[in-house]
């Protein structure tokens, strides 16, 4: 069936061998429309990110761009601006007509470590070819933050599709009269548009920005750290922030979403309106992110925020990103949030769960 594959449908795929690892895959990386993929036991630092090119091999860029390798097996740090590729354990060989697609997960975004995954003849990153038969590796890049990690470590995800699943603006409007999307009116547009929140009901902090010398974040350590010490509040009392070049800040959507049972998203910028920032990382919506079953109002979306080369004034308000809705190929055996633990499920503006709350 057509549609984005399910947690039964991807362990049908491992299975079959057309998704295999080394060590095998456990339970745990599975998530109601996508796996989490692990880092191997090296990481190889390189001069520049890339991308291997039509014919060619991530391993013989490799050849040209590393500088040293990182042995993980007991941990190391990965560095605050430099670039690493780290082999993982996961590899494919996609039936015909599946391709796949690749995220960072929600916590990697937050603590603005970009991670992208690239692929043997790949000529974008986080896209994966129709029938690809090969080995998977991650781009890190820590932006703000260095950070230690180890084999097995989650930092990416990836999602399966047969077919189109993407709904068409008529068909997403259909679905927001039925089951409604935003707790509001829905701005419909190549897909669901989402504004930013400045003003948060009896506060006047709306944000967080990270601040730019700060000690190492082990991605292990959960609940741990002291939020102060690695962010600055964004405060402001009359609707909007200016948002300085080269600084990352965590911001949140005015709207609460929803991502129906059989449904999931991908949280894309809004082209139209974004000319001085980057508005995420991390983009998958799983199929019951905000649903309650007995009549929630959504959780709000975590925006991840760089602001490029000009400071830019960001309004209450302003539409900022969209959400790319695809339908299931069939209804996931768990929902987040309802059958697994999700650290996000009724979020507001909230840190990495790498912080005390």
């Amino acid at each position: 069936m057509t549609g984005v594959l399910s947690d039964t449908q991807i362990s049908g795929l491992i299975d079959s061998g057309a998704l295999s690892a080394d060590p095998a895959i456990i339970p745990a990386q599975l998530q109601p429309a996508s796996l989490d993929l692990r880092l191997g036991p090296v990481a190889y630092r390189v001069r520049a990110s890339f991308l291997a090119g039509a014919g060619r091999s991530v391993a013989d860029r490799l050849t040209e761009f590393e500088m040293h390798r990182v042995d993980l097996s007991n941990g190391a740090v990965l560095e605050k601006g430099c670039v690493y590729v780290v082999p993982l354990m996961e590899r494919l060989s996609l039936p015909q007509g599946v391709q796949a697609v690749a995220n960072a997960k929600s916590s990697t975004g937050r603590l603005d470590l970009l991670t992208r995954t690239i692929t043997d003849g790949g000529t974008e990153f986080d896209r994966i070819a129709l029938g690809y038969n090969g080995p998977l590796y991650a781009e890190i890049c820590p932006r703000s933050f260095s950070v230690l990690v180890r084999p097995g470590m989650r930092l990416n995800q990836i999602r399966f599709r047969d077919g189109q699943a993407v709904l068409s603006d008529a068909a997403l409007s259909a679905l927001h009269d039925a089951s409604p999307l935003v707790d509001g009116e829905a701005v419909i547009d190549d897909g669901l548009g989402f504004s930013v929140d400045l003003a948060l009901p009896d506060t006047t902090l709306v944000g967080y920005r990270a601040k730019p010398h700060t000690g190492v974040i082990d991605l292990d350590k959960i609940g741990h750290y002291d939020p102060t010490e690695f962010w600055e509040e964004v405060h402001t009392r009359d609707g909007h922030i200016i948002l300085d070049p080269g600084a990352f800040y965590i911001l949140v959507s005015r709207e609460a979403v929803h991502i129906p049972p059989d449904y999931a998203a991908e949280m894309a910028p809004y082209l139209a309106m974004v000319g001085e920032f980057r508005v995420h990382y991390a983009g998958f919506f799983d199929p019951g992110f905000g649903h309650d079953a007995a009549g929630g109002s959504g959780s709000r979306g975590v925006l991840e925020v760089r602001c490029h080369e000009a400071p830019f004034v960001l309004e209450h308000g302003q539409v900022v990103g969209r959400l790319i809705y695809e339908k299931m190929s069939e209804r996931p055996a768990q929902l987040y949030g309802a059958d697994i633990a999700s650290n996000y499920q009724g979020q507001g503006l909230k840190l990495s769960k790498h912080f005390r709350v």
